[in-house]
């Protein structure tokens, strides 16, 4: 059972709105756009010049598609979270080919992600002209659910088949392929700031 005083310490997030803003790759400004709090406001609350109230921080966590209370940590008891079935944060472009679902918790300094991506056939998760998006060092593993891809990395093409796993450096401009006909389903953990050895 969590007092007032529990809750009114726990209103100060401003550490955690911005780890969790920066893994959803969010400016400010989105999150103000998605929260309705204003992007001012947000960044005072990070930088915990202020403390958000209760009304506040409830539309800052469906911002960051969380209950005020995975928000605030009121829900997790111990070393363990699980999200469930349904409710990993979705993104990507349908109308491009590409949707993802981050399946891990947003936590702050969490060093992996695991997301689910669908690749509609004739698709790809980025153009061969994109910048690397991954900070230096990142490493990336990928296991083929269902279909087929090529990774184009570094200008190198790799097919991959049903049940391939691939691992790579992940801060090298890559992207996925669908080659079709039908639609293609990849796993990838994504490991920050590894070295490389």
């Amino acid at each position: 059972m969590h007092t007032v005083d529990d809750i009114e310490r726990q209103i100060r997030i401003g550490p955690r709105v911005r780890a969790l803003r920066e893994a959803m790759d969010l400016s400010l400004r989105d999150l103000a756009e998605r929260s309705g709090v204003s992007a001012p406001m947000l960044s005072q609350v990070e930088r915990g010049e202020t403390s958000p109230t209760l009304q506040v921080a409830g539309k800052i966590a469906a911002g960051l598609e969380l209950r005020l209370s995975q928000l605030l940590r009121l829900d997790e008891s111990g070393s363990v979270t699980v999200v469930r079935d349904g409710e990993g944060r979705r993104g990507g472009a349908a109308r491009r080919g590409h949707t993802f679902t981050v399946l891990t918790a947003p936590m702050p300094g969490q060093r992996a992600e695991l997301s689910r991506h669908v690749l509609a056939a004739g698709a790809q998760t980025g153009r061969h002209d994109d910048p690397p998006m991954h900070e230096p060092g990142a490493r990336e593993v990928a296991l083929v659910e269902q279909g087929a891809v090529v990774l184009v990395i570094d200008g190198e093409r790799h097919e991959l088949g049903q049940g391939d796993c691939v691992t790579f450096d992940a801060d090298l401009p890559h992207h996925f392929e669908n080659p079709g006909p039908g639609d293609a389903t990849l796993l990838a953990v994504l490991s920050a700031g590894l070295r490389r050895s």
